[in-house]
């Protein structure tokens, strides 16, 4: 058995469909979290998941690209892709209620995302505060709860260290990540997970890649993945995106096995035997 532990099929790409891509991942013995980015797509997680007897988790949270309104990109598989988000202030009792659910096993997405952002030092600092804050009121909720963290974070590595080595007491992974080995290390010691996804294939070795929105830092996950414990790896697809190869277009959690994959291969180590690992390590920090 394999377990995603980053999907999206609360999000618009699975509007017609969803029951079905979770059918196809279930008959292939993959479990999927579905994680929510603000209070509607942590509410469809919940309702999602409550529908299934096992296999199918949720987690709730408001992502820091909420916190403002605007166009923001991502990439689905080669196509760039444009949504629209409107501002939305977190709300401590409406996502505590929504985490009631027995099927709800963390608190996120959340964290930092410091992609689009304010060219004035001035509405920059005000930007970071907000994201802050919000983050550590969500920080509080998990611990309230007792419950895991998925960390998201871009181009802000340092920033969001720095603040969970003030802010102790938590558990989590940081999901899709994308930093060098010295940051990864940070976060081990403070005793969190790291989660890989399809993003693995495009800062590798072979590709020689440059970093997130080839800002000029160079990126080799390689390296990280070689040097992570394997008690602490997690595997994801964070579909709708980051299609792993040889797939294209729409991903979704079946297409976690290519993950799995490669990533035993940079390990040297038997398919079978990573899919164990990890589905433990999912287990563990999530108690499912």
């Amino acid at each position: 058995m394999l377990i995603d532990t980053h999907s999206h099929l609360n999000f618009n790409a699975y509007k017609d469909d969803a029951d079905e891509v979770i059918r196809r991942s279930l008959s292939n013995n993959i479990w999927m979290i579905n994680v929510g980015s603000q209070y509607k797509t942590s509410k469809r997680a919940v309702d999602i998941a409550e529908r299934y007897q096992e296999g199918v988790y949720a987690s709730v949270g408001l992502h820091p690209i909420h916190l403002a309104e605007g166009i923001f990109k991502a990439k689905l598989d080669k196509e760039e892709i444009s949504f629209q988000t409107k501002n939305e202030d977190f709300g401590h009792d409406s996502y505590k209620n929504l985490a009631q659910s027995k099927k709800v096993v963390a608190i996120g997405e959340i964290g930092l995302d410091y992609y689009y952002r304010p060219k004035t030092k001035i509405k920059l600092a005000e930007f970071k505060k907000r994201q802050r804050e919000v983050f550590l009121a969500q920080f509080n909720l998990a611990k309230e709860l007792n419950l895991p963290i998925i960390f998201h974070c871009r181009m802000a590595h340092q920033e969001l260290i720095e603040i969970l080595e003030n802010n102790t007491g938590a558990k989590g992974v940081v999901h899709c990540f994308t930093g060098d080995w010295g940051q990864a290390q940070k976060y081990l010691d403070m005793g969190f997970y790291i989660g890989f996804n399809g993003i693995i294939f495009k800062f590798s070795q072979s590709e020689n890649s440059r970093g997130p929105a080839g800002r000029g830092i160079i990126l080799d996950l390689d390296e990280v993945i070689k040097k992570v414990p394997l008690d602490k790896i997690l595997i994801e697809t964070d579909c709708p995106y980051l299609t792993p190869p040889p797939m294209e277009g729409r991903n979704e959690p079946a297409y976690v096995k290519y993950v799995v994959e490669k990533i035993a291969k940079i390990k040297g180590l038997d398919y079978e035997k990573l899919g164990e690992i990890t589905s433990k390590n999912a287990r563990e920090l999530f108690r499912i």
